[in-house]
């Protein structure tokens, strides 16, 4: 891997559909080791439904705000300068749990996963794609998502979700 700088307005960013995504190293850096995007998040905004990964294992560094996660039957807040870690094969999902703008650093190992967050912004995200597309994607990637669970966690944890995906 080259030396690399990547400073606060560099690299591809877009919309997911409920949150942003910057990509800031890819694998095709890191020799498909890890990859490396932050993730911007608006006030009180849920960032996924419960969803889990088959491949690889995400690891969140809070930059800024006050971050909720549910992994498996766990309810957790993180901070600025806490990590939560999200293994592999666990249901879980995020969110905006304050009501300022949060974001946080999503280191992705093994590297390969950040190119769905990319397919997902190129198809304008979650919100625009087709459905049959939208899982087409997932499978792809190894991802099931859980979307009967988007009501239930904004109800329980007081967030917003894109309404044309309830």
């Amino acid at each position: 891997m080259a030396a690399k700088i990547v400073g606060p307005r560099d690299g591809k960013a877009g919309s997911l559909g409920s949150i942003g995504v910057r990509f800031m190293i890819d694998g095709d850096e890191t020799g498909s080791r890890f990859s490396l995007v932050e993730h911007p998040m608006p006030p009180r905004v849920l960032a996924a439904p419960l969803h889990r990964h088959s491949r690889e294992d995400e690891y969140s560094y809070v930059v800024q705000g006050r971050v909720g996660a549910l992994l498996g039957d766990e309810v957790v807040y993180a901070n600025p300068g806490d990590l939560v870690f999200k293994p592999r094969n666990q249901w879980h999902t995020f969110w905006n749990a304050g009501d300022e703008p949060a974001s946080l650093l999503e280191l992705i190992s093994p590297a390969g996963f950040e190119r769905f967050f990319s397919e997902l912004v190129d198809l304008r995200g979650v919100t625009k794609i087709e459905p049959e597309k939208f899982a087409e994607l997932c499978a792809r990637y190894g991802l099931e998502m859980k979307p009967e669970s988007i009501q239930g966690l904004v109800e329980r944890f007081n967030l917003r979700f894109p309404a044309d995906l309830r």
